[in-house]
């Protein structure tokens, strides 16, 4: 199949420069920046806000905001006491019945220059209680101050990553 054409031009589209609001950028290379896994890792847990992507058995992709943190291995997300429409989340649902999630962090400004995402693709659990739930909390607890005066009674969603992905416009 063949994308559009233009008047005059073959099939891929006209070439744009290198440039962002404020003018072209001598600093921008031809290639988008890729982020190796150390900086991924260094990025999300610095971000405080990331989406959780699951799929359940509708196929249908669910994504909500989350808080999180990150361990050495894995990423956690709890369910807390926030307003929710249920206690029957469609994410504890999707990983019962898939448990490939991703994670994204994104950071956006109008100085396009300093964009920057991270995605984090794994597996999930349910940790419902027991020592390591608590644990898992302690370290939600940890970057959350709201989590250290209110701490979530609800389970510990806890992602084991298979592979970092990111990108940068710039090293800003």
């Amino acid at each position: 199949m063949q994308g559009p054409t233009w008047p005059g031009r073959s099939a891929r589209p006209p070439a744009v420069k290198s440039a962002t609001l404020y003018g072209p950028s001598p600093t921008r290379s031809a290639e988008p920046m890729r982020l190796d896994r150390k900086t991924c890792r260094e990025r999300m847990s610095a971000a405080r806000l990331a989406h959780l992507a699951t799929v359940g058995r509708d196929q249908r992709p669910h994504l909500v905001p989350v808080t999180f943190a990150l361990t050495e291995e894995q990423i956690l997300v709890a369910i807390d006491q926030k307003p929710k429409s249920t206690t029957n989340l469609r994410r504890l649902r999707n990983i019962a019945d898939n448990p490939r999630v991703a994670m994204l962090c994104d950071h956006y400004e109008d100085d396009w220059t300093r964009l920057w995402w991270v995605r984090a693709d794994g597996h999930a659990e349910i940790v419902r209680s027991g020592p390591q739930w608590q644990e898992y909390l302690e370290t939600l607890a940890a970057k959350y101050d709201q989590y250290r005066r209110q701490p979530p009674n609800g389970p510990v969603i806890v992602v084991t990553t298979d592979e970092w992905t990111g990108w940068a416009y710039s090293e800003a």
